[in-house]
């Protein structure tokens, strides 16, 4: 164990999020996805924490499990289905190993063998948990080994939502659901997309649904109110939201007319590389009434562990991601190239892969102190903040949890100067230095708005605009107060608009990776949504529901059976 106090910090994020996909489809599309990451990423990552643990070590990442993948962790269908999926797998990895040796192809029969103790240890370690691989994250946890954070309920895309209703309610769900499964509040949370928007007037980018013009322009609250508002004390923005802001002296009172600021609002140009090893308070109107910090992403790290092509994932030994045999699915060849065509790629060899995430490791550490260098000796100890999407590790890049190991058990050396601590941890011993007047970006394509909204999915916000628009009606009047029918369809109503929100659906659609199955998905929640809309509309006509629209409710409701607590009085409409 280490004696005496760090001179830096590294603190990673890992954001765990999948859209919703129990009920809404299998293979390719569906819930094959979180079937996948659950064997290739959850699973695995809670091996790495116990290794951890076991030998007196944490990871001190900060975990971010979506509330919407909490909750499809913890539904039945994921715990039924999960079971049959690993043995499916372990069925075709035996059938791979027969194939192969009946045609002489010993080392790729090895590889089917390493498949299937590979999807048995996962059997193996959802049994030990009872199907509940929460519980597993929520015991490291409890443990203090990790923080694990919250996210807005569906991942909706901040800068963009058209109310301050939706954007608070896309936050209090998300907590209060938090809570349900981690029985704490969260203190931290991943931001969707680093999407960030600063207070201010604003004006709908598209006409929205059924209205002849653009809502004039109003006034909105930033997304660090939304935050504040929620208990919420930290997030994370990208780099160039740093760099393009000016930095204020808390301490001194503000006579330049910004809602807190420096004596003559003085700029402090953000040019120097050590300004991205600090958390800020971001200003805002309640800055002072409840500061939340912004801890910037470390740009350096970032590239050499996500990127394909430059970074570590598209080293030669590595397990290719692309390149599966079918039917089983599985893999058995490396990245040989990164630009290499498939025909091309030559056998895997687990154990080539394994040392190189060694190699890795150390090589990561020494990138991580070159960027900390010139800071280790500062009164307040820098904080390099390196996020990533939580799936990167061990479903795109299978070696990644192992890499994660190594990093880990090296900085936790008596030598190092730099040790591993969570966002949350850092806080409680260095307070922010100053505010920071945020401009409005994301971690996205040119740092803006387009990967979420361009010609292609402008048609999803126009109907977004007119759902959050009838929510709000709904939930500000009474009639759904009555805690029964009322309550039950608006209720729904709420479910609905969260799914629709979801950033999820622009981002395939932009990326291309799965448009048709975003649109699709899309359109569904469209329909329900307005299907629910319309029960909403007989209900407060005659008091009921005739059994046709009864029966359509009862399947909605089931289809997507997702936040039991939820509360459409979130939605209702603010006192300005």
């Amino acid at each position: 164990m280490k004696v005496g106090r760090p001179k830096g910090y590294l603190s990673f994020t890992l954001h765990a999020h999948l859209p919703y996909v129990i009920h809404h489809g299998t293979w390719p599309h569906g819930l094959e996805w979180l079937l996948e990451a659950a064997a290739e990423t959850y699973l695995p990552l809670l091996r790495v924490l116990g290794n951890l643990e076991r030998d007196g070590i944490a990871l001190n990442a900060n975990v971010n499990l979506s509330p919407v993948l909490l909750e499809q962790l913890a539904h039945r269908t994921f715990k039924a289905e999960f079971p049959e999926y690993v043995r499916r797998k372990i069925l075709s990895a035996l059938e791979d190993e027969n194939y192969f040796r009946q045609g002489g192809e010993q080392h790729f029969a090895e590889i089917a063998v390493y498949w299937r103790d590979f999807f048995l240890q996962a059997l193996n370690d959802f049994e030990a948990l009872d199907g509940d691989i929460v519980k597993g994250f929520r015991h490291f946890n409890d443990a203090g080994l990790i923080e694990i954070i919250t996210c807005c309920a569906t991942h909706g895309y901040m800068p963009l939502l058209g109310t301050d209703e939706s954007i608070v309610a896309q936050v209090k769900t998300g907590a209060v659901t938090h809570k349900r499964h981690l029985g704490r509040e969260p203190r931290g949370i991943w931001v969707p997309e680093c999407g960030y928007r600063p207070a201010g007037l604003w004006q709908t980018p598209v006409i929205p649904e059924g209205s002849p013009e653009p809502w004039p322009p109003f006034y909105r609250i930033g997304v660090e109110e939304a935050l504040a508002q929620n208990g919420i004390e930290f997030f994370f923005v990208d780099t160039h939201l740093i760099e393009d802001s000016v930095l204020f002296n808390p301490y001194e009172p503000n006579t330049a007319g910004g809602a807190v600021g420096a004596a003559a609002a003085i700029e402090v140009p953000l040019t120097d590389s050590r300004a991205f090893y600090r958390p800020y308070y971001v200003d805002g109107p309640m800055a002072h009434q409840h500061p939340v910090s912004a801890f910037p992403r470390d740009p350096r790290t970032g590239v050499q562990v996500w990127s394909g092509e430059t970074g570590y994932p598209g080293d030669g030994d590595y397990l290719d991601f692309h390149k599966k045999r079918w039917p089983g699915g599985h893999r058995y060849w490396q990245v040989t190239d990164a630009k290499a065509d498939l025909a091309h790629k030559t056998p895997y060899y687990p154990e080539r892969a394994a040392a190189r995430t060694r190699d890795h490791a150390e090589h990561f550490v020494s990138v991580v102190h070159a960027a900390l260098k010139d800071s280790l000796n500062e009164d307040q100890p820098p904080i390099l903040t390196s996020p990533f999407d939580a799936e990167l590790f061990g479903h795109w890049w299978y070696e990644g949890p192992q890499w994660l190991e190594h990093v880990a058990r090296a900085f936790a050396r008596e030598d190092m100067p730099i040790s591993l601590t969570t966002c949350g941890a850092y806080l409680e011993k260095h307070p922010s230095p100053g505010y920071l007047s945020l401009e409005e970006g994301s971690w996205g394509k040119n740092g803006t708005n387009e990967v979420w909204l361009n010609p292609d999915t402008a048609w999803i916000w126009a109907h977004i605009y007119s759902a959050e628009a009838m929510v709000r009606e709904v939930a500000s009047g009474c009639r759904w107060k009555d805690n029964g029918l009322g309550e039950r369809i608006a209720k729904q109503l709420c479910r609905e608009l969260l799914l629709l929100e979801s950033s999820d659906w622009q981002f395939l659609i932009t990326t291309e990776a799965a448009a048709d199955y975003a649109i699709k998905r899309f359109n569904t929640h469209l329909k329900q949504f307005h299907d629910v809309s319309a029960a909403w509309d007989q209900f407060t006509a005659t008091g009921a529901l005739e059994s046709e629209i009864e029966e359509q409710l009862k399947e909605i409701e089931e289809r997507d059976r997702i936040f039991a607590d939820i509360d459409p009085a979130l939605w209702a409409k603010r006192q300005s």
